[in-house]
């Protein structure tokens, strides 16, 4: 895996280097010296290790939000002394947030968090595939905000503002979707969790949409909300 490693602190940047043996690691101690290399040398990294606090005109997280501008996939993660920028590091869709020092096991388990979202974005797009009226569609997970179920016809609601129907179960569908994208929220609902903006008491937010939780699922709902948080934040 390549790995970049931006700090300022040169002993942390090292501690960091020698727990990844093994990997292809490139240390930066200037936000600006990584952006150059990826705009002029077109260098590309499997993973961004940023630290947060960096003594220069440019901090860690004004770094990530330059590096979404020309990688919106880039698997990134914060590296910080302090806990204050969960909220930040998650609006930029950081896949981790670690602590200095920084534990092996923790690191560890980001590597093998990355290779496996690296192996599925290499396989074949998820796709909902469905039958309408004798035509057979299909709309990728990604593009799908949540899905509703009234009267045996299932509501397909998209992140670009259609609504596709289709007679079914929801109980039927939510056997062959509901895994890592899509989650039971309500006897009558699912929902894409990676869509999901906020959830507050029992309620969920996505896009602008409301979505019901009812008592039966919040505790799986919330479980997999702060999953897309931070893994292990309560």
């Amino acid at each position: 895996m390549r790995i970049a490693v931006c700090d300022d602190c040169f002993e942390d940047a090292i501690y960091l280097k020698t727990l990844l043996a093994g990997h292809e690691i490139s240390l930066y101690s200037k936000a600006d010296e990584l952006l150059a290399d990826i705009a002029d040398k077109k260098a590309h990294y499997d993973l961004y290790l940023l630290d947060i606090y960096m003594n220069a005109s440019m901090n860690g997280i004004e770094l990530a939000k330059r590096l979404r501008k020309v990688d919106r996939e880039a698997a990134i993660c914060f590296v910080s002394t302090s806990d204050a920028f969960y909220r930040e590091a998650y609006d930029l869709y950081a896949v981790q947030y670690l602590l200095k020092p920084v534990q092996e096991e923790a690191l560890r388990e980001l590597i093998e968090r990355v290779s496996e979202q690296t192996s599925k974005g290499q396989g074949k797009e998820q796709v909902l595939r469905f039958k309408w009226r004798g035509q057979i569609g299909a709309i990728p997970y990604n593009r799908i905000l949540y899905i509703s179920s009234r009267e045996h016809t299932i509501f397909i609601y998209c992140e670009d503002g259609t609504v596709q129907k289709y007679k079914g179960k929801l109980n039927e569908l939510a056997l062959s979707v509901c895994g890592d994208v899509f989650l039971r929220c309500h006897q009558s609902f699912l929902v894409n969790i990676y869509q999901v903006d906020n959830l507050s008491g029992n309620e969920l937010t996505a896009s602008g949409h409301r979505i019901p939780v009812s008592r039966r699922y919040y505790a799986e709902v919330k479980k997999r909300y702060q999953e897309m948080l931070f893994e292990e934040v309560d």
